[in-house]
């Protein structure tokens, strides 16, 4: 057994074009075959477990030697399975647009893409440099182009990186194309048998960049107040040049960087995840938003497709709350409503069903997907959509994804006219309690090392269904494993809850990162602005009993 497992590193050592994995290769077979060795007698086996899988997410996973890493034998093979699959369905000789974060090697399998696609009889442009996401999601739609790749692992800690799939029409992947892509990337022979010109692919300039900040003037009104003051972090990503860009061309002050922050470094140093929502991710900008005096702190994810948003607030230790994805989707979907937007507003089941009743409201469609923003940008109609991790489709004409800084200049120019009344980001959040009930969020979210936790998790909850929560009665369980009228199937349950108060559970395995995750929603119904900061205090009672009850029941 252990001469086969060596011997299949050797296969793959021998065709790895990476001199960096070559060496950590060579490294784990010595120790394997030397029976001495203190190191870790299992860490080849757990390279060879499997393959890392192609999925809806296209690939995430750690940086390393082997099937079971992202590395550049790995990105050849999915590159080699996509060109394969646009050939297949007829878009042979199409353009394929490769875009790149300033993550550890996203260069390299930036480059590896599109000598794969060269060498398939695709045409592939390559972005200039290290740019945002939705930069290449515009792309896409802009130039025309078959397909799109992006080499990045958003928020996810240093040591990943990733390769997101994107179609013609400028969205993400979904059933059954992910699929019939993995089967072909299965389909790929040895390496030496897929073809790697050394050029025949197109470096783009800054036209594209150009031609993407031109369209984010579309999101804002003509005319509108441009006064907010900004403090920005880019969480060491790719988002300060393009949204000091936009703010300039709009016509906003310039942002005040997190100047510890506002360059790409791909170790992440000051971090210990580079994601807003991570417990103290946003110190460093507290501590300059409390030098700088801003109206608004804005943070990027490090490939800027995502927005946070911080808000002052005396009570807080910092002098700053972050405001939580729902309440910024619920601002935005506001704000959209009263600058006359139509069409239809679309958020995913685990966001807050306080959209639903904005955009009852304002007499707008409004529809709910299943989680991802490969499932919202494909909303027939779609004005507006958005999601509770801080994701944000504000021009869906431009970018059919979540866009980071687009969303940005429409958090500037809420605070901007809301600041020409007086007023802030929280005083709408009050309007919209008052008139459609306190919606009170939160999530549980617990990071495993041992995957086999999550299906161990979810498979508890199926067998043994908690019948009350937070002393509230379940009143219906749905396995959203079946697919209903509205929703195909995916890995999740859904609990509704009975009482004084509206309440509503959601469980699902992360899509991209080892978690489960949980989603809580209370409804509390609030008759006058007096009542609003007992209303709070109750709903983040409730909420807390919830994760409290949750957590014993799926055993995390």
């Amino acid at each position: 057994m252990q001469q086969d497992l060596i011997a299949r590193a050797e296969a793959w050592l021998a065709e790895d074009p990476d001199g960096d994995t070559r060496d950590e290769m060579r490294a784990l077979i010595d120790a394997a075959a030397d029976t001495a060795d203190a190191g870790d007698p299992d860490a080849l086996a757990e390279r060879f477990s499997g393959t890392l899988q192609f999925g809806t997410a296209g690939l995430r996973g750690e940086l390393g030697a082997g099937p079971m890493r992202m590395n550049r034998s790995v990105v050849i093979r999915a590159a080699a399975g996509l060109a394969a699959y646009l050939k297949a369905t007829g878009q042979g000789g199409g353009l394929v647009v490769v875009g790149y974060d300033a993550r550890h090697k996203s260069a390299d399998f930036a480059r590896d893409t599109a000598a794969v696609m060269t060498g398939a009889g695709l045409r592939a442009a390559v972005l200039p440099r290290p740019l945002p996401t939705p930069v290449l999601a515009f792309a896409i739609r802009h130039l025309g182009a078959v397909a799109g790749v992006e080499v990045t692992a958003s928020h996810n800690p240093p040591r990943d990186n990733g390769y997101k799939v994107y179609l013609g029409d400028g969205s993400q992947i979904v059933p059954p194309m992910d699929g019939e892509i993995a089967a072909e990337i299965a389909a790929v022979g040895p390496l030496d048998t897929v073809a790697r010109p050394e050029d025949g692919w197109e470096v783009l300039g800054d036209e594209v960049l150009t031609a993407y900040l031109e369209r984010t003037d579309a999101v804002l009104s003509a005319g509108s107040p441009r006064t907010a003051r900004v403090v920005h972090t880019a969480l060491h990503g790719v988002g300060t040049e393009t949204l000091n860009a936009a703010f300039a061309r709009a016509g906003f002050p310039a942002p005040v960087p997190v100047p510890e922050q506002a360059e790409p470094d791909p170790d992440f140093p000051t971090v210990a995840f580079p994601n807003p929502e991570e417990p103290g991710a946003m110190d460093l900008a507290f501590a300059t938003a409390r030098r700088a005096a801003p109206d608004v702190i804005i943070a990027n994810d490090p490939d800027a497709d995502r927005c946070a948003v911080a808000v002052p607030d005396a009570g807080a230790g910092s002098g700053w709350r972050m405001l939580r994805g729902d309440e910024v989707g619920a601002l935005l979907a506001a704000h959209l409503v009263r600058k006359g937007a139509t069409g239809v507003f679309a958020e995913s089941i685990v966001s807050s069903s306080l959209l639903g009743r904005i955009a009852e409201a304002a007499g707008v469609g409004y529809e709910e997907t299943l989680t991802g923003f490969k499932w919202i940008a494909r909303v027939e109609g779609l004005r507006y959509g958005y999601e509770e991790a801080l994701g944000y489709c504000v021009d869906p004409d431009g970018v059919r994804d979540k866009d980071g800084i687009t969303a940005a200049l429409l958090v500037a120019e809420l605070v901007s006219e809301l600041k020409a009344e007086g007023r802030g980001l929280t005083d709408l959040l009050d309007d919209l309690a008052l008139a459609h009930g306190l919606h009170a969020t939160d999530q549980l979210s617990a990071r495993v090392k041992d995957l086999s936790l999550i299906p161990a998790a979810m498979d508890r909850l199926r067998d043994h269904p908690p019948t009350t929560l937070a002393g509230l009665t379940v009143t219906s369980t749905e396995d959203l494993s079946a697919p209903t009228s509205s929703l195909p199937p995916t890995d999740g349950l859904r609990y509704h809850l009975s009482g004084a108060y509206r309440a509503r559970v959601i469980v699902r395995p992360s899509g991209t990162e080892p978690k489960i995750k949980c989603y809580l929603e209370i409804v509390i119904p609030v008759a006058t602005s007096t009542d609003l900061p007992s209303a709070r205090a109750r709903g983040a009672e409730l909420l807390a009993s919830l994760k409290h009850d949750l957590a014993r029941a799926a055993g995390i």
